[in-house]
């Protein structure tokens, strides 16, 4: 691990007074910018009785109603934008997997904040104009792979635009190019590491040092998985398109927390259901406020992500805030028999098992009133498979320890190796088969 080194002293080594004194001056600028330039916002702030003058403090944040991703969906495409086509420099937008996709731009310069972003969690990741960075995230509308791109750009790295997929090439390039950083989400870089030692080359050949994962959930336990396959040491980032992308928080080198770039952000928790705002340290849903975005600004962006949140001061020099590394979705949240599971849960109680793989699917039925979760993982040695005494015992472990971690049973199935999906992008784990007959 290198020494730690921070990009952008003065952003990310503020006294909480004075982050606090520029997160209410900014918020009340936004207030005032939302009213005077989104038809959407000036109608949502005058029924509830919002104005700038009446922003005292950052706690009136909470009279300000929630943005919600239905909100940009019925507004596709560009309805929630600030300034006219003419000042938009890029355009994203989501995959739409569940209908309309939500449409993001960008000004130049929420480029040039967003690619300093991105550079002040990169270097504190341990990147720097020494790295030789492979991008395995897909190129496109997905914001993941060019908001890392200009980051690390921006502080010296040299970056291998390789895209997703086409895992030959991508593990011959890492060999010819010795590249010592790979972004990638953590499904994807295990699989790779799963091929690289399958490819008859040896793990010699291979110079990763650093990995900077983000785009989908890793647990500690998948993780540490990840280092082992790899010999690197993996760093969690955190963001989504609404908000601008990643760079909205990501890990130091101590790795206790994503330091959140509270300068741009302004973030909140909150109870699902209730809607009531929680106390800092408390655990709850994500509310982000974004504090600079000029292309479309978003107030209490509700990202349905679960985590909480702690001020206090990082060992590391950064006073920034640091949000939990994300439990989980509020709408992924299973309830099974009156239990809340999280998928976190399950890969936190199954990888680094003996005897059975890191990939696993969980299925989801119901049964007369009564939802029911199916958890399929593969084992390392299919010989076990015909071997039925062997096979209950890993079946009884498993079933043991998710009664541990969930409180409740659940059915195990267990399958040959490689007999489920490898991911090059998200991993799609659950699988929900309730409105199927």
């Amino acid at each position: 691990m290198s020494k730690i080194a921070i990009w952008d002293r003065n952003a990310e080594t503020m006294r909480r007074a004075d982050i606090r004194a520029l997160q209410l001056e900014r918020l009340k600028h936004l207030v005032g910018y939302c009213m005077n330039n989104v038809p959407f916002y000036y109608e949502r702030l005058t029924k509830a009785g919002v104005t700038a003058e009446k922003i005292k403090t950052l706690s009136d944040v909470q009279y300000i109603p929630f943005t919600t991703k239905d909100d940009l969906r019925d507004h596709y495409p560009f309805g929630l934008f600030a300034v006219p086509m003419q000042k938009i420099a890029r355009i994203h937008a989501s995959s739409g997997t569940t209908g309309k996709p939500t449409v993001v731009g960008y000004t130049k310069n929420d480029l040039e904040n967003w690619a300093q972003m991105v550079a002040r969690i990169t270097t504190a990741a341990g990147a720097d104009d020494h790295t030789i960075v492979q991008i395995a995230f897909g190129y496109g509308m997905f914001t993941g792979a060019l908001g890392l791109h200009y980051g690390l750009e921006k502080i010296g790295a040299a970056v291998v635009p390789c895209s997703s997929g086409n895992t030959e090439k991508q593990l011959m390039f890492m060999r010819d190019f010795k590249t010592n950083a790979l972004v990638a989400t953590p499904s994807y870089a295990l699989y790779m590491a799963e091929c690289a030692k399958e490819s008859g080359y040896p793990m010699e050949q291979y110079h990763l040092r650093l990995g900077l994962l983000g785009s989908e959930g890793c647990t500690p336990e998948m993780r540490d998985r990840i280092e082992q396959g790899w010999g690197m040491f993996v760093t969690d980032n955190y963001g989504l398109s609404e908000v601008c992308g990643p760079g909205m928080s990501g890990e130091c080198q101590l790795r206790c927390g994503l330091h959140i770039n509270e300068d741009h952000f302004l973030c909140e928790t909150i109870n699902p259901q209730t809607l009531e705002v929680l106390p800092v340290g408390e655990t709850g849903e994500l509310v982000v406020t974004t504090l600079t975005k000029e292309a479309i600004p978003l107030l209490r962006y509700r990202t349905k992500d679960i985590t909480k949140i702690t001020e206090e001061p990082c060992a590391c020099g950064r006073t920034t805030a640091r949000m939990d590394k994300i439990k989980g979705r509020s709408d992924d949240m299973l309830k099974i028999r009156g239990v809340n599971v999280f998928p976190s849960q399950v890969e936190s109680a199954l990888v680094g098992m003996q005897k059975i793989g890191p990939h696993y699917q969980l299925i989801v039925r119901r049964e007369g009133f009564a939802d029911t979760l199916e958890v399929k993982v593969e084992l390392v040695d299919g010989s076990v498979l015909e071997k039925f005494a062997e096979l209950e015992a890993v079946q009884n472990e498993i079933k043991n320890r998710l009664r541990t971690v969930l409180g409740l049973s659940v059915k195990v199935t267990l399958a040959e190796p490689k007999s489920l999906e490898r991911f090059t992008g998200k991993a799609r784990r659950v699988i929900d088969l309730r409105n199927e007959h």
